[in-house]
Order: C-alpha cells, then structure tokens, then sequence
C-alpha cells in the first residue's frame, strides 16, 4: 500500500493506493473530520461489483450507509440528474450528518463531487474510484462537473475531497475497453511529464492490456504522482500550470460531444492527442518521429485511429465553447517533445481543421 500526500495550502489529502484496500477504507476515515452517515453514489453494476462490500465494510466500523444509483454512462452528467439526486439526498438527511462517497468512475466521481460541493454549500466527500482513467485522472484533483448541450464540463466547480482511495484489485473486473481508456490518459502524462513513463507504457503496454497487477501499480502510482504535484503547484488551474493536464482533450471533448459519447472519454482524448500531436508538427514543434511515436503507442492500445461519422464542422463548433479558451482566443496544449509539452494561444483555424480532417473516417 502507498500513500501519496496532495499537498495544498487550504485542504491537503491522502491518494491510498494498494490492492484489496476497501476493507480498510472505513478506518481510514475516522482520521478525518466526518460525520457518521455515509452516502454512497454509484450505479446498478458497480453497486454489484463492489458497493455491497464499501458498505458492510462501513457498517461494521459503526456508519450508517445509504445508496443512490445513477444511471450508467455520460447522461448521468446532467442538471437533471444531479437535481434529483439532490433532492434523494436532502429526503434522506433529517437529522444526520452525512459525508459523500463517490463509488465508480469519471462520470460519477465528477457528478458526486459536484453534488457535494453545492449541497448546503459544502459536505465533505471521498473519492473511490473503480475504474482506470479514474484512479489515475479524474478521482484526483477535485474538479467537479455537469455537461451542457454546448460542451462537456461547463457547470463545475472546484471542489476537493477528503481522500481518494485506488483499489488495484477492483480493476481485474474492468473490460478491455475500459482499460484502452484508462491508458489514453497514461500515455498524456507520459507526452506532459514524464518521458519515463511514457517509455514504460511502449514496453508493457500488452502487459497492462492484460491487467498484470505488478504493471498496473506501477503505473497508477506513476500518473497519481503526477497529477499530484500539478495540482500542488495550479490547484485551480490559475497559472497556467494545470492547463497542462488538457493535453487532447480540447478537440477530445469536443469530439466526444460532437458523437452524441458514443466514443467513451478515453477513446475520445485518444483522438484528441492525435490532432493535437498533429497540430504541433504543422507548428514546428514536434518533429515526425515524435508524432509517429505518439501514434504508435495509441495504436498498439488499441485507441481509435479515425474520427467516424462526425462532422468536422460540428467538432469545431464545440472546440469554441471550450473552457481553455479565453476573450475568443483558442488554447490548445501542445507537444514539444516527449515528456514536453507547452500552452500555445490563437493557432490558426486552417491548422485545427487541417489537423482534425487527417484523422477524418
């Protein structure tokens, strides 16, 4: 088990990462400053897969649990949703103190988080992510969110938790496209920060395909590390520093949006990194070795190659209501090198859709 320390001025909290931790979770929790009702936010399958096992753990160290499923999928991500959820929750809280725990992955991390950052102004939340990309991305650094017809993320707020704990194991119940997901995000860390990594991935990417558990903690520990100490120095993505993270997903969101989600995130950002590499080399920034290189390891994941059935006009509509862009001018992450990459405003619009038509279907 590791413990990775996110060191803030106002809020700092422990990353706990190790196989079969769930048992341990509950005890955790009475360092920090919690009530004794926890409500659990999931859906159907992972309350299956998982939630029965959170909560008896939970009520054995004396908590009361309640569980609220969502639905499965991007959908759940909605004004709708969340004000329903909202009021499940303020039905339920009569005389009690409750926390929050987000039990799943990126769309119920992000709705949780958001939930709990506006009920009453505020109630502590933990993280417990169960999928890849959340363990190693989203379940880390506390942005909160809903989607808007407009574009992904543009109702959000910044919001931390109170711990995120990685269990390793619950990742052996993952399906390969779930984990083709969670690498697209490995492989961003890599190009932004850390040339190492994105080494290792070339080398055991068909080891972590087939969920080798000594490969996967490695590289879990690796990116939360990572993700860490950018939030450390940007928490809210002030100076610049945490742009750095969005590497892909300016066109990725709006691919995935443009799609109606039916590319899940991973796949979309997957995508969004090959423009953006593409991008970069029209730029003169990154040389054609490195875009192949780039390329090559999204290929040999298994990620998309192509941009099907979705119109390009579309795409760069949504690009516009990007959060990233500021006074009409666009910001998009690109790469240097390897393990470099920089914020560049204003590329020319011939660029971007050069760039997006290569990898048209």
């Amino acid at each position: 088990m590791t413990t990775i320390h996110l060191k803030l001025k106002s809020h700092g909290y422990p990353i706990v990462i190790g196989p079969n931790i769930f048992k341990d979770i509950p005890k955790y929790l009475k360092k920090f400053p919690l009530g004794k009702d926890a409500v659990i936010i999931s859906h159907a399958t992972i309350e299956r897969l998982h939630g029965v096992r959170l909560s008896a753990a939970l009520v054995k160290q004396g908590y009361c649990v309640k569980i609220f499923n969502v639905p499965e999928g991007e959908q759940s991500k909605s004004a709708s949703c969340a004000l329903r959820l909202i009021e499940r929750i303020a039905d339920y809280d009569v005389n009690r103190k409750i926390f929050i725990v987000a039990l799943g992955g990126g769309v119920v991390g992000d709705l949780a988080g958001l939930v709990a950052a506006i009920y009453k102004r505020g109630v502590p939340y933990i993280q417990v992510p169960t999928t890849l990309l959340a363990q190693i991305d989203s379940a880390i650094g506390g942005k909160t969110a809903i989607d808007l017809k407009y574009g992904k993320n543009l109702v959000g707020a910044f919001y931390q938790p109170q711990a995120v704990f990685a269990d390793i194991k619950v990742l052996s119940t993952l399906k390969l496209r779930q984990i083709r997901n969670g690498l697209a995000e490995a492989i961003k860390y890599g190009v932004i920060k850390d040339s190492v990594l994105f080494s290792f991935l070339e080398k055991n990417y068909a080891r972590l395909l087939k969920n080798d558990s000594k490969s996967m903690t490695l590289m879990v520990k690796r990116c939360a590390r990572i993700k860490a100490k950018v939030v450390e120095v940007d928490e809210k993505e002030t100076k610049g520093i945490r742009t750095i993270l969005n590497f892909g997903h300016t066109a990725g969101h709006a691919i995935e949006a443009a799609g109606g989600f039916r590319y899940h995130h991973g796949e979309a950002v997957a995508l969004g990194m090959r423009v953006a590499g593409r991008i970069s080399f029209l730029m003169g920034m990154l040389s054609a070795s490195q875009e192949h290189r780039l390329n090559a390891l999204i290929t040999r994941v298994g990620l998309p190659e192509k941009i099907e059935k979705i119109k390009i006009s579309k795409i760069m509509e949504l690009m516009r209501h990007d959060k990233k862009f500021v006074a009409g001018r666009n910001r998009f992450v690109l790469a240097a090198n390897i393990g470099q990459v920089k914020v560049v405003e204003n590329i020319p619009a011939d660029v971007i859709l050069q760039a997006l038509q290569i990898y048209q279907e």
